[in-house]
């Protein structure tokens, strides 16, 4: 059954590009936000990220990628 439009809070997620060392890109990665905003910087994010390519990766039967760069998707570029 649907969902009434509204009920999902908004703000709970942030979305990242991520960058491998292979030159491959996968867009819109979804992150949870209370990951954001801490002292360690994007470390926590990186982690999460990397959580979920290794399980991805055993899934497929194959080794997981390195994460060369991360980015906000939204976010002002310096």
């Amino acid at each position: 059954m649907p969902k009434k439009p509204g009920t999902n809070p908004k703000g709970e997620f942030a979305f990242f590009n991520v960058f491998y060392e292979d030159g491959s890109q996968r867009s819109n990665r979804r992150v949870p936000s209370e990951l954001l905003g801490g002292l360690d910087g994007e470390e926590p994010v990186r982690a999460f990220l990397r959580d979920q390519d290794r399980e991805i990766a055993e899934k497929g039967g194959r080794p997981p990628l390195e994460i060369k760069s991360i980015e906000r998707v939204g976010a002002k570029k310096k």
